[in-house]
């Protein structure tokens, strides 16, 4: 298990790269339920034996998320000026999260504007005000846009988009590795609540109308769970999870295999026909972290589907060096998907198509045994009074 997480309302400005990272194996969890909805039957070009993906014949152009760690480390990633000069010759992008609106972080945004390497606004919130977008948390995230507006005029920042992370609230994740029963009864009341999720949805669709109004190119990054129950017509993990169902001019699926790597790449063949545009990950946690050959195929799987892909993150791929293995790697390769891989992920398609089914009527099948319960016990005593 990871180290215990220290509390996102202690962290000052910024949220704990390990808390992200932390949070993120638990959001494979959901991420893996995507797969459920999308049809059982073999993808076109699917064999017995598998599939071979071809690469691109365009390289995608690549954005690396960045910066939600502590700001020290940020500097000392783009200190000496290497990793802007790669990022030039591979023409990649930066998202950089805007939780800490500070004048550090402003300098590394102008900094990257002066080198002519695109930057998005990854926009989420606060660490105390649970960091990622959701249900919870609407009219801060419109607050907190008000306030990057200011930072951003301030300090005459460019942005070639803006992206909205929506996940469930980082402190649930605190909850479940060390409040079971506490969550237990918030995800009872989170069920039934119809009217907050609807509200949250209005809420963001503001948002997003206001951002566009503002000139801004608005991205969503979504859980694959998203496109999940849209097929299934179903709300359960939304109001669960607190995650909202909307759209700016893109939607970004997070595609990360790192913690599913019995299945790796089929994941993103499964979902990548009805994804926009796909982000992979991780590249960083230990172990668990794509090493060369699978981030490598997780991108020419992506960029099958995807003209852009996003990675996650900036700071493990300087680490691992993947950096300059993009700069010379080979677009022209293809990736097999072995039959066993594509059967895990039809089996747990189906298995996860019962769990949201199952979530979204469990009340009516509650109700339905409390009624024949009831009427059991009525014809009963009937029976008994007749006698």
């Amino acid at each position: 298990m990871p180290d215990k997480p220290s509390s996102p309302s202690n962290q000052g400005p910024f949220i704990n790269a390990n808390l992200r990272i932390a949070a993120g194996k638990r959001l494979l969890i959901l991420q893996a339920i995507a797969i459920a909805i999308f049809p059982a039957w073999p993808a076109a070009g699917e064999s017995s034996e598998g599939v071979r993906v071809q690469a691109p014949a365009v390289p995608p152009q690549l954005y690396f998320a960045c910066c939600n760690g502590e700001m020290a480390a940020t500097q000392a990633l783009f200190a000496d000026g290497r990793v802007i000069a790669s990022l030039q010759r591979l023409n990649a992008g930066v998202a950089v999260a805007t939780d800490d609106l500070s004048p550090a972080r402003a300098q590394i945004v102008q900094r990257l504007n002066g080198a002519g390497i695109p930057v998005v606004a990854w926009f989420v919130v606060p660490g105390e005000q649970g960091y990622y977008l959701n249900s919870g948390n609407a009219p801060q995230a419109a607050a907190h846009f008000t306030a990057f507006q200011q930072w951003t005029a301030h300090y005459r920042l460019r942005w070639s988009a803006v992206g909205l992370d929506i996940e469930p609230d980082i402190r649930l994740f605190e909850d479940l590795e060390h409040h079971r029963m506490r969550l237990a009864s918030s995800f009872l009341v989170r069920y039934f609540e119809f009217a907050k999720m609807r509200l949250a949805r209005d809420a963001y669709r503001a948002l997003i109308r206001r951002m566009q109004s503002q000139g801004y190119i608005v991205q969503t990054y979504q859980l694959p769970l998203i496109a999940a129950e849209r097929n299934a017509h179903v709300t359960f993990l939304e109001r669960l999870l607190g995650i909202v169902d909307v759209r700016g001019n893109e939607e970004v699926v997070m595609i990360y295999t790192s913690y599913n790597k019995s299945i790796g790449p089929a994941i993103i063949w499964t979902l990548g026909p009805d994804a926009q545009t796909i982000a992979i990950g991780t590249t960083v946690g230990g172990e668990k972290a794509l090493d060369w050959s699978e981030f490598s195929s997780d991108l020419i799987v992506a960029a099958h589907f995807s003209k852009t892909v996003g990675v996650f993150n900036l700071e493990g791929s300087v680490q691992r060096d993947y950096l300059s293995r993009l700069e010379t790697m080979d677009w022209r390769q293809s990736v097999s998907i072995s039959a066993q891989s594509l059967a895990r992920a039809r089996r747990l398609r189906m298995f996860a198509f019962l769990v949201l089914w199952l979530g979204e009527l469990a009340p009516f099948a509650v109700a339905a045994m409390v009624l024949a319960l009831a009427w059991a016990v009525h014809r009963i005593r009937v029976r008994l009074k007749a006698r």
